[in-house]
């Protein structure tokens, strides 16, 4: 099983130039296998969001190497980022972040369309896994939270993706529903076997994973307790 994610020394600084500024990631480093479920815990305002926009490419990192597999995310220019994102990566998101103006069908074949692979039967199997086949026309103001999070799951597999990046994506629904959508996750973590990278702060939660990191004040500390 080869490395899908190695970062070393990174760090990450916010503030105006030559101003005061606030270091957000301090000197992280770690690796995480293809097809593993790592879980990057810790509270509000931890970096957690910050990590994942930075494994991304949205942020930029100040100093440290990010390699996504054998390549250096520094070494890339923004547009071979945007098609490293559109190609490989997928995401979801706490607040589903999808189109309001598109239906379901339309929201989960969009990164599909993008890349030119368009399937419909794809997009209709995918659908019927995550419980949303009679559900191809509405519209995300028309789903309860719980769907409108399926709906984003589904949107950032339909292009089965080597990266899943999921940033407290059950942070916005109630108990039961957060549940039903983890287990829904690793259903299909089983059959697609992407990589996950997911932030919360829920421990129960963070069960799901294989593997939990735990993020403070922008540095990984040991599990509480240990």
């Amino acid at each position: 099983m080869g490395i899908a994610l190695r970062c070393s020394d990174l760090v990450k600084t916010y503030g105006p130039p030559g101003g005061p500024s606030q270091t957000v990631l301090r000197h992280l480093s770690f690796e995480i296998a293809a097809g593993e479920w790592v879980v990057i815990m810790g509270d509000s305002g931890s970096g957690k969001s910050t990590l994942l926009n930075i494994l991304a490419g949205i942020d930029p990192f100040d100093s440290g190497e990010l390699f996504l597999e054998d390549r250096s995310w520094g070494a890339l220019d923004d547009e071979e980022k945007t098609l490293v994102r559109r190609r490989e990566m997928g995401f979801v998101f706490q607040n589903y972040n999808l189109f309001p103006f598109l239906t379901v069908y339309e929201n989960v074949a969009l990164p599909a369309r993008l890349n030119g692979r368009h399937d419909r039967e794809a997009v209709l199997s995918l659908l019927r896994e995550v419980g949303l086949h009679d559900k191809l026309h509405k519209f995300p103001s028309q789903l309860s939270g719980g769907e409108q999070q399926r709906v984003a799951v589904a949107r950032a597999l339909i292009h089965r993706p080597r990266l899943l990046l999921a940033d407290e994506p059950t942070g916005a629904l109630d108990h039961l529903t957060g549940r039903k959508v983890l287990e829904l996750l690793t259903l299909l973590h089983k059959e697609f076997r992407p990589t996950i990278v997911m932030s919360t702060h829920s421990l129960e939660a963070a069960r799901y994973g294989a593997r939990i990191l735990h993020l403070r004040d922008g540095q990984f500390v040991p599990p509480p307790g240990s």
